[in-house]
């Protein structure tokens, strides 16, 4: 699935849709691959498995990401983005 990662948020939160992707705010900032593990981080706990579960596809220096989660659902994905 697609993920779209804002660094510098107040709070981490996943939710919500931005052009298609699952929106992920983490508050790292994007130094040193820092946001991008703690939007993994983030994807995992919003589903409900193990970080290890989450792996990085593509994306790695960019905002859209496409990541792979082992036992995430459907139901959980519609959950997430609102609809």
């Amino acid at each position: 699935m697609a993920i779209r990662v804002r660094p510098g948020a107040g709070r981490t939160a996943v939710g919500g849709e931005h052009d298609g992707a699952l929106v992920v705010r983490v508050s790292a900032r994007a130094v040193d691959g820092k946001a991008t593990e703690a939007a993994l981080a983030a994807v995992a706990d919003a589903f409900g498995v193990r970080r290890s579960a989450v792996t990085l596809v593509t994306g790695a220096t960019s905002r859209t990401k496409v990541v792979e989660v082992d036992g995430g659902t459907d139901t959980a994905l519609r959950a997430l983005v609102g609809t």
